[in-house]
């Protein structure tokens, strides 16, 4: 590898609306911004990829671009998955350390979650990730890491997360079409997450929901850890069609018209407010027809309380509605639209807020939006996930130094 790149960390954020690649340098344990691409999505349909050569062709755009102002070559990525396919589950399982007390080892932890991670999954479904929510030590729980404690049993409790392999490896195929190795691949919601909540909100109990164009993610944390993941089939893409059919005109300027003039709580567009539809965007003409701006907000409150209906009945079922101490974060694209807060807090209960990500060092202010949440926090998850990784390998350098010195 290139000794330039290898301090490099690239993402790609595979959209229903736009491709985008993101490259980030880690320096003195600092990422720092580099450069990212945008190009608009092709081949894809619902969040999965409906057509590889179109796809294909769309990562390579935005990977060129992002090297153009990285202003060095891009070698491998790592990839977010999203959509409907992705679901979650919690199981359970440990194990018996025999009759006498012995020191919990690394070892030990991994074996206790490769047995409560060992159920019946389909054929086609993949794992993305294995997340440990707590461990528990002859009957004492809520113990975050065991390793170096004594027991006799242990067991731990974990969420799984996973997804079509099918559809997870359409996207590494397409990356792979593009010149691009891909290293790991990570939920978009678990990204998400890593960009816009506190450590605070994690444990108080908080939802983030990442509204995509064609689906919105869902992730649970309760007390630190990850109680519950779910993705509904609505996004930003839905409340565009509607706007597009109710008014009679284009997909294009039904979306110019949601981001300037929607709102979803009707009572607050004052009722004598007059739009134009129907004009031509490109050229400007005026050509159009004038009607109440009301009438935006009386299709779009609807569609958001059926997203939000949806994400309250979804909590419920997994048992985790109650939960949320620090209320909802709403951030992804869909996130923009005026009045979904007041709807979300009228509905859910609790307090809501739109999720900003975390700018980077030397980042440009045009990626401080809901939109890039998911893209930047695939940076700060892989970050995170490589100085765990280093610690660990570190730690066992040092305990195999220590057995051979005391050999010799």
């Amino acid at each position: 590898m290139n000794p330039k790149t290898e301090n490099l960390i690239t993402v790609l954020d595979a959209g229903s609306t736009k491709i985008c690649v993101l490259v980030a340098e880690l320096t003195d344990g600092v990422l720092r911004y580099r450069g990212h691409g945008i190009e608009a999505s092709k081949g894809m349909r619902r969040g999965v990829i409906s057509d590889l050569a179109p796809a294909g062709d769309a990562i390579n755009k935005a990977g060129v671009e992002a090297e153009k102002r990285a202003k060095a070559p891009i070698e491998a990525v790592v990839v977010g998955v999203g959509g409907p396919h992705v679901r979650g589950m919690n199981c359970q399982g440990g194990l018996s350390m025999g009759s006498r007390m012995k020191e919990i080892t690394r070892e030990d932890v991994r074996s206790a979650i490769d047995r409560a991670r060992s159920v019946g999954l389909a054929a086609d479904r993949e794992v993305l990730h294995l997340l440990p929510q707590q461990f528990v030590l002859d009957d004492q729980n809520g113990i975050h890491d065991p390793v170096g404690m004594v027991g006799n049993k242990l067991e731990v409790m974990l969420h799984l997360s996973t997804c079509s392999g099918s559809a997870a490896q359409s996207i590494v195929t397409c990356a792979n079409k593009a010149g691009l190795e891909v290293t790991d691949t990570i939920f978009e919601g678990i990204a998400a997450a890593e960009a816009v909540l506190s450590a605070d909100e994690r444990e108080l109990g908080v939802c983030i929901a990442d509204i995509g164009a064609s689906s919105t993610e869902l992730v649970v944390f309760f007390e630190g850890s990850v109680a519950h993941t779910a993705v509904l089939p609505i996004g930003g893409d839905h409340f565009t069609n509607d706007l597009a059919v109710g008014l009679h005109v284009s997909v294009e300027e039904a979306e110019h018209l949601k981001r300037t003039f929607g709102n979803c709580v009707v009572t607050s567009v004052p009722q004598l407010n007059e739009i134009e539809v129907g004009g031509d965007l490109t050229t400007g003409s005026q050509s159009g027809r004038m009607v109440r701006q009301r009438f935006l907000a009386e299709i779009l409150e609807p569609r958001a309380r059926e997203m939000l209906t949806m994400l309250r009945d979804n909590l419920r079922q997994g048992g985790v509605l109650e939960a949320m101490g620090a209320g909802c974060v709403f951030t992804g694209g869909g996130a923009n639209l005026a009045g979904l807060l007041d709807n979300a807090e009228s509905l859910l209960r609790v307090p809501a807020r739109i999720g900003y990500p975390v700018p980077l060092s030397r980042m440009p202010a045009e990626l401080a939006k809901p939109e890039f949440s998911a893209a930047i926090g695939m940076l700060l998850y892989t970050h995170r996930t490589q100085v765990r990784k280093a610690s660990e390998e570190q730690g066992l350098r040092q305990k195999l130094q220590a057995i051979f010195a005391g050999t010799f």
